[in-house]
């Protein structure tokens, strides 16, 4: 069955950079269009960011514009987000998704369908 696993969470301070990563497996990568959601403590899963499936249209939440950037790789099976200017507020658990829906860039989490277990983000002020 297709499994996404993400790394790179930790702490940083305000103003820091941290890159997530997260790789599929048991499916076809390059069919699946990605994206990034965050739920911080006792609050709803929000969208953050999602990639087509080719790399070449990308989406932001309006937070995170300008500061977070995703991409991918197709032939590691991988997609990253690389998080600058951090803030406080960008302190959540991170997961990512996979999906095969074209409507896949409207932050929907239910466009959706494999969903990893996420990694913790803590920005410290």
């Amino acid at each position: 069955q297709v499994q996404l696993v993400e790394s790179g969470g930790g702490s940083v301070q305000t103003g820091g950079s941290l890159r997530l990563s997260c790789r599929v497996s048991g499916g076809d990568f390059s069919s699946f269009a990605m994206a990034w959601f965050r739920q911080a403590p006792g609050k709803e899963r929000r969208f953050v960011s999602t990639i087509s499936r080719g790399g070449g249209d990308t989406y932001y939440a309006d937070s995170v514009k300008g500061r977070f950037t995703i991409s991918r790789d197709n032939a590691l099976d991988t997609v990253y987000l690389q998080m600058n200017n951090m803030k406080p507020e960008d302190t959540a658990g991170y997961h990512c998704a996979a999906g095969t829906s074209r409507w896949f860039y409207s932050g929907r989490s239910n466009q959706f369908d494999y969903w990893g277990q996420g990694t913790p983000v803590t920005v410290s002020s």
